[in-house]
């Protein structure tokens, strides 16, 4: 069996191996708004200078100041005036007058609806192309800053999925790992983590979406750009909502864990208990020790106290006078969760006001559902992380609150089901969308990821259900190990018990309970002092050495009831399927987050069908191919018409012409498609010959749009013949 320390070095490790792997092997994070057309359109030519630039996206985008540049050959800006909207996503810019000919440079940076950045450039010519100083490339958000910003995105929501997944697990499995430093920890680090992420994104936002340079992340003019926009608008209210949650978590581990320990400290259960909070233990099989008397272990505080009215907590003794702790522990717990509710659904909604969900189809119950979508994730896998660590960390956990922790994950991996369904049908739209784009392909990735941690719940599940049917009496844990042991604690006396300051109280024969005085409890008349002249002072202790030997039992006893307490191969069981859970959501929250940084396949296909719209030409395809075979009579025009012209299924007719116009009889045609820049083709068409120079084929097929070469081969002997190219745009 593994010590703890090796297992949560390998937890820690797999975690940075998956972080590193995520961002450093994900491409720049997609544009989620993608140029559908432009007046004048990218590479034309026009014959007189246009009085403004125009472009259009497929969807709304916020613009700066300096958003749409367009730069003359010499690179000098030629744009005049502020950039203006125009109808639902498009955007103009006037012009200066009299522009010269040559090759314009157009250049836009601006930021898509949910919150990416979006950047490129494309040339136009007036009169004629001229060579142009500027180098046109799409500008992207990677490199240092696009790492910086993607960890951040990442610590952040790893960060919420601790904090909300741990404090839910101590609000509804278990009460009593409010009291558990291990528990205070995950949820303690879980809100540093997503604080501190906040403020990062916050900084780095600027140079993310505007100059990509690190040295402009403290630039105070970005940032106060940043916060008029909606993203800045999100993190900063993440900001205000983190505050609550800090207030959250103070009662949380203040307040509530006391309550918790002065209703176990009552010894009684109030009518219409948490089931949680009772039952039996996970813990080492009992070896002869002897039973429970009241006690219950709650925390990693002092242990060994006996059911007198105190219980040993991780935030100390409570003694338990007043009203009734059960109905105040009920009181604050229902407090607690409605408020830690609201503020969790307020978190969560700040990325569902900002990213994927307010942009698309149907943003009224996209978002929404995303907002239960985030909740229910960080219910799972935050719950499942506080679970492995308790089973390892805390002294003892009851069974009921796994069992409970059982039934709520399922819940939650039903609700992923049905909102995760809803929203990749509307993120993706279509089964090419899911097999050929980017963010299809991480869906699915993502899917797999999921059945696997399913598959590893299933025998999670099997271990609680074989814990459940373990017998009561069969099991004990830390606590009652060392409070049957006097000499395991370091302030108990001979006989057990403790003093108000810590000390033993256990006498001495000969000596009175504070260590001097008769043996028979009076004072000596002969003695001025009151001790007993007759026996004498009895020597002061070496208090130091005591608490030293007691520290050092108390150091071996753990160890002892800790080695003990690991050989149950029911909690050993346990532990390692919820690590395997644990291990794969590490990696699972690490493709999520590459998904949010990826352009949706249905907005990707969305605009490449405008892109393919505006770029086309209207109507049927026609391309003329001069050709020459080199014998006599062996020079003419082939004239290759496409209806419709686009993507799918196309009617071929070829036209076959001596110079002087006339028909061109020849004794044989082929034809030949090839997309170059994605490997299809040379796709072969064997037209028919229908009437004299004319041959013709139905159902061509192209199955996408891009840059075709047409390869038209003549023969116009039985030794004569000849193929010509041209590339032509289809789709």
């Amino acid at each position: 069996m593994l010590t703890v320390v090796p297992r949560f070095r390998s937890l820690l490790l797999l975690f940075l191996l998956a972080t590193g792997a995520v961002l450093t092997g994900a491409p720049p994070a997609s544009a989620h708004a993608a140029l559908t057309g432009s007046v004048p359109e990218r590479g034309s030519v026009v014959d007189t200078a246009p009085e403004q630039v125009s472009i259009t996206f497929s969807e709304k985008v916020a613009l700066a100041d300096n958003s749409l540049r367009v730069l003359d050959p010499k690179g000098e800006r030629v744009d005049t005036g502020p950039t203006s909207e125009q109808g639902e996503a498009g955007y103009s810019v006037a012009l200066k007058p009299e522009l010269p000919d040559g090759t314009f440079t157009v250049t836009y940076q601006v930021v898509s609806a949910d919150s990416h950045p979006v950047s490129g450039a494309f040339t136009f010519s007036v009169g004629a192309p001229s060579e142009t100083t500027v180098s046109v490339q799409d500008q992207d958000s990677g490199g240092a800053v696009g790492a910086l910003y993607d960890l951040g995105r990442y610590v952040s929501y790893a960060g919420f999925v601790l904090v909300v997944g741990g404090a839910a697990f101590v609000l509804v499995c278990w009460p009593r790992g409010a009291g558990v430093r291990a528990v205070q920890r995950v949820v303690v680090s879980g809100w540093l983590a997503l604080t501190a992420a906040t403020l990062s994104l916050l900084l780095i936002r600027g140079p993310y979406t505007g100059s990509g340079k690190l040295a402009d992340i403290f630039d105070l003019g970005l940032l106060g750009g940043v916060l008029q926009t909606r993203t800045g608008a999100a993190l900063i209210s993440r900001l205000l909502l983190l505050a609550a949650a800090a207030l959250f978590i103070a009662v949380l581990f203040g307040a509530y864990a006391r309550a918790v320990a002065e209703r176990d400290a009552s010894g009684t259960e109030p009518s219409g208990s948490d089931p949680a909070t009772s039952g039996p233990e996970l813990s080492k099989p009992a070896s002869g020790g002897t039973k429970r008397t009241g006690t219950k272990p709650v925390g990693t505080g002092a242990v060994g106290a006996k059911a007198t009215g105190t219980e040993a907590t991780g935030t100390g003794a409570v003694a338990t006078e007043g009203a009734d702790p059960g109905v105040s522990q009920r009181d604050l717990a229902f407090g607690l969760r409605v408020g830690g509710f609201v503020v969790a659904a307020g978190i969560a909604a700040t990325w569902a006001l900002s990213e994927h969900a307010s942009t698309g189809i149907q943003t009224g119950l996209a978002m929404p559902l995303d907002v239960v979508h985030l909740l229910t994730v960080a219910t799972w896998i935050g719950g499942l992380t506080t679970l492995l660590i308790a089973l390892y960390r805390a002294p003892s956990l009851e069974t009921a609150a796994v069992e409970r922790f059982s039934r709520i994950a399922f819940g939650c991996v039903v609700v992923l089901a049905v909102t995760g369904l809803y929203q990749s049908w509307r993120q993706v739209g279509s089964w090419s969308g899911l097999t050929g784009t980017d963010y299809g392909r991480l869906l699915m990735t993502k899917i797999a990821l999921i059945a696997v941690v399913i598959g590893i719940a299933w025998f999670s599940r099997r271990w609680v259900a074989r814990l459940t049917q373990r017998p009561t009496d069969l099991s004990t844990d830390l606590s009652t190990d060392l409070s049957t042991d006097p000499s395991a604690d370091p302030g108990a006396g001979q006989d057990g018990s403790r003093t108000p300051d810590g000390r033993g109280s256990g006498t001495r024969a000969g000596s009175t309970a504070d260590g001097t005085g008769s043996t028979d409890g009076t004072d000596s008349p002969d003695s001025p002092d009151g001790t007993d002249s007759a026996v004498g002072s009895a020597p002061e202790p070496d208090t130091a050495r005591a608490a030293q030997l007691a520290r050092q039992r108390t150091a071996v006893a753990t160890a002892r009831v800790k080695r003990t307490r690991d050989a149950d191969p029911l909690r050993s069981g346990l532990r390692r399927s919820v690590f395997a859970e644990v291990a794969v959501a590490v990696v699972l929250l690490g493709v999520t987050t590459l998904l949010t940084a990826t352009e949706p396949a249905r907005t990707q296909e969305s605009a490449e069908r405008a892109a393919r719209t505006a770029g086309a030409p209207a109507g049927p395809l026609s391309v003329r191919l001069p050709f020459d075979t080199g014998g006599q009579d062996g020079k003419g025009v082939a004239t290759v018409d496409l209806e419709p012209g686009r993507t799918g299924n196309n009617a071929l007719h070829l036209y076959v012409e001596r110079p002087n116009g006339s028909g061109f009889d020849v004794p044989e045609v082929q034809v030949a498609f090839t997309l170059k820049s994605k490997d299809i083709g040379p796709l072969p068409v064997t037209p028919d010959r229908v009437a004299t120079a004319h041959w013709t084929a139905a159902g061509v097929q192209l199955p996408m749009a891009g840059d075709w070469e047409i390869a038209v081969t003549v023969r116009t002997s039985d030794i004569d013949q000849v193929t010509v190219k041209k590339t032509t745009r289809i789709g």
